[in-house]
């Protein structure tokens, strides 16, 4: 009985938290929908019955895409939960073979994460059009373009919202004072949308919990304006429900009622944020607070202007304020401010989210991802995004004349990332579920047809603003694909150039150089051989650590990867050689959480020390090292006892061992050690504030003396430091490439890798104890 009543108490709680960010676009939509309807040539048809047929087109768009597809439909897809444009490219790459990452291997098959009941295609028949991936690898490519347009879309729309949101909150004061002048509304609305691009890095979790009271507020003011109007200028507007009404409208209005679906369409504009959300809640909590609540008062507050505007036509440029009564008329301006601000707020959440994912699929430069455990759940801040999406809203805002042409720009946006979802939904259906393909192409005309009227009639207003999102996402899309194209053609140079394992073994254990004490991570894109960057170290500087561990940090087409099967980790050579592997996996939507560098190297070193223990029983999987020769690669899972052994103790500044490339940190230099420190304390000033995270074996009692004598090595390797080796690269295309190539490798692309973070702050590598080895590649 308790448990049931809990499981409501948390159900309800997520309906009343989903307001707040879920609903806010698609709330605050009234404000302009019937002025972007009736601009152009419909404004001349001042009648009741074009608009009654105008209502009647809002209302049944507004149940067919948001109540009927996505509600019913979409919500009900999902990948481990979670939704969006990368959930369902990720099931198409597991379950259709459409992935084009890096290091696939047969082990991400075996994350509890990857499989699905339902979607194996084992005992599926190989159609001929199945194996088209398989055999047609521009497929693949097509895929990734058509996600990474709809995610460049999504990115556009982190412009627009904002922008669309406060100017047409703030016009409202046109209502109270004629004589406003539009600029002052556009500088109003400029520094309102400065102040929250600038407050970015705070974090909302100060100020999250008022998100849902405002947009419940905005939804219960909204609703309640439109039985006002609905009782006190037209009560028969409710004839307009029936679908009679847009053949009247159409029959009317002929090719003029057809342009104005582009305005029309923003009624569902912020629909996709349902199916993207869905993982934060759930598809149950989300439908509810819809359909019982959102939808109603939507209806409600469109059938209020209408009848409105069937008695004061000439207040359609204002339509939504105009039909305020003056005695609410603040509260509501007031209410309405703050639900636009929340709308922006939540929509800049969504774009950092979106950038996120695409870098981690290797389609976005490197950026720095910033999260804060004191944050709320999920939350992210992309600095670079924050002000590139502050310096292109300001001008969209500053720019332009009225919100017509921004609302010309977003439903363009809005419309091209709906139907970009269909197309993948309609594929998903084929090569995900194995369903037939009647029911596929079913699906994408059904709805599909429908959403090409509704562009069509967008792309019409191309000259009117909507060139905004084409030129915006044509830069974005251009971006991910050319930084794609370049990491791709970097993987496979490292993946022809790796170093055979015959060739490690003929050095001997001690690899022909000097091992010093300490430990020597290796950063690398590759999830078997030894890569080059390693022999280019050894061959200008013949001294390495004591223990080697190549760290590979990868991502697989998955929403998240359960912290205990993150790490993978393997032995290179005989036992001897003291070479490690570990093979970091990750999400597209997983977010690191550590702080500092030290958790991250005490769960390295405790996955070591867990490996050896299993190898030594016989519990690792071997599996061959992909291009290997006489040596074998061992991946294991964490196990039951996993960090039982260790003991960890936190100390601040510079008290107890440090980690640093210097490796200077033995007992019998004190005067090195002091030198050590101050380096320190130069270099990273905010080392001293930091706390440090110290790792201890605790439990010594191995039953394999050779187990316990290797992993005390381990341990006493990681307190003489731990330092990070990555490549640092210069890629240029070869001579006789073609001229396109040329252009993209060495001049774009290397643009792109000059002015992105460096790939120790992407990976977030102390810099104390970074060294970066450079590496020529001729693309």
């Amino acid at each position: 009985m308790d448990e049931n009543k809990t499981r409501s108490k948390h159900f309800l709680l997520l309906v009343y938290q989903s307001f707040g960010i879920v609903f806010g676009d698609l709330a605050t939509s009234p404000l302009y929908v019937y002025r972007s309807a009736f601009a152009g040539r419909l404004r001349h048809y001042q009648s009741e019955e074009a608009v009654f047929g105008a209502f009647s087109v809002i209302f049944w768009t507004l149940s067919f895409f948001s109540l009927f597809k996505y509600a019913v439909f979409m919500l009900s897809v999902n990948d481990n939960g979670e939704g969006g444009i990368f959930a369902l490219y990720s099931l198409l790459c597991r379950h259709g073979k459409f992935s084009l990452l890096p290091n696939q291997q047969a082990s991400d098959e075996e994350l509890s994460t990857y499989q699905h009941a339902g979607y194996s295609n084992r005992s599926v028949p190989a159609s001929s059009f199945r194996r088209l991936p398989d055999r047609d690898k521009k497929s693949k490519l097509a895929l990734l373009i058509l996600v990474l347009m709809a995610a460049s879309m999504a990115m556009t729309l982190g412009v627009l919202t904002p922008a669309i949101s406060v100017v047409s909150s703030i016009e409202g004061l046109k209502v109270q004072s004629n004589d406003l002048n539009h600029r002052i509304m556009v500088a109003l609305a400029g520094v309102l949308l400065l102040s929250l691009f600038v407050l970015q890095y705070q974090g909302t979790h100060k100020v999250a919990f008022i998100f849902s009271p405002v947009v419940l507020l905005w939804l219960l003011s909204i609703a309640a304006l439109g039985v006002y109007n609905i009782m006190h200028w037209n009560p028969r507007i409710y004839e307009a429900l029936s679908p009679i009404y847009i053949y009247r409208f159409f029959r009317l209005t002929g090719i003029d009622g057809l342009i104005s679906l582009g305005g029309a369409l923003l009624c569902i504009t912020g629909i996709d944020i349902l199916f993207t959300e869905v993982g934060q809640f759930s598809a149950s909590s989300i439908r509810v607070a819809f359909c019982f609540f959102v939808y109603p008062c939507l209806v409600l507050q469109y059938m209020g202007q209408a009848a409105f505007l069937s008695k004061n036509f000439s207040a359609i440029s204002l339509s939504f304020y105009a039909s305020v009564p003056d005695a609410v008329f603040w509260p509501v301006l007031v209410i309405a401010i703050l639900a636009t601000v929340v709308v922006s707020q939540a929509v800049l959440s969504a774009t950092f989210s979106t950038v996120k994912q695409c870098h981690a699929l290797g389609c976005f430069p490197r950026v720095k991802i910033v999260h804060k455990s004191k944050w709320i759940d999920r939350q992210i801040y992309v600095p670079e995004i924050n002000w590139i999406l502050m310096v292109l809203c300001s001008a969209v805002t500053l720019g332009s004349q009225d919100t017509t042409r921004i609302g010309n720009a977003y439903g363009i946006a809005s419309m091209t990332l709906i139907f970009i979802t269909t197309s993948l939904i309609s594929l998903s259906i084929y090569f995900v579920w194995h369903k037939g393909l009647a029911l596929a192409l079913s699906f994408f005309i059904l709805f599909g047809s429908i959403e090409l009227t509704f562009l069509f009639s967008s792309y019409i207003r191309i000259l009117q603003g909507g060139w905004v999102p084409l030129l915006l996402s044509s830069i974005f899309l251009f971006t991910m694909f050319v930084w794609h194209y370049g990491s791709r053609k970097k993987y496979l140079y490292d993946q022809n150039h790796k170093l055979p394992m015959k060739w490690i073994l003929t050095l001997g254990s001690d690899l022909g150089i000097v091992r010093v004490p300490g430990i020597g991570l290796i950063y690398t894109h590759l999830a078997n051989g030894v890569p080059a960057t390693f022999s280019h170290f050894l061959t200008n500087l013949p001294a390495f650590y004591q223990i080697i561990v190549f760290v590979c940090d990868k991502t697989v087409p998955v929403p998240f990867v359960p912290q205990k099967e993150r790490y993978l980790v393997g032995r290179i050579g005989p036992k001897s050689y003291r070479m490690y592997r570990c093979i970091v996996q990750n999400g597209y939507k997983d977010v690191n959480e550590n702080e500092n560098e030290y958790d991250f190297e005490n769960a390295l070193i405790m996955s070591i020390a867990e490996f050896i223990q299993l190898e030594a029983e016989g519990g690792g999987s071997g599996t061959p090292d992909g291009g290997s020769i006489g040596g074998r690669l061992a991946v294991v899972k964490s196990s039951e006892n996993f960090g039982k052994r260790f003991g960890i103790s936190k100390s601040n500044g510079f008290e107890g061992t440090s980690s640093s490339s210097l490796n200077i940190t033995s007992s019998k230099s004190a005067t090195l050690l002091k030198l050590k420190m101050m380096y320190d304390e130069q270099e990273s000033p905010e080392v001293k504030f930091k706390t440090r995270v110290q790792l201890t074996l605790v439990d010594t009692r191995y039953k394999d003396s050779f187990v316990k004598e290797e992993v005390m090595r381990l341990m006493e390797a990681k307190k003489f430091g731990v330092a990070y080796v990555i490549g640092h690269s210069n890629s240029k295309a070869k001579w006789n490439s073609p001229f396109l190539k040329r252009f993209l490798i060495n001049i774009v692309y290397s643009f792109l890798r000059k002015n992105c973070r460096a790939p120790s702050i992407a990976l977030s590598i102390p810099q104390t104890s970074l060294i970066e080895v450079g590496m020529n590649y001729t693309l």
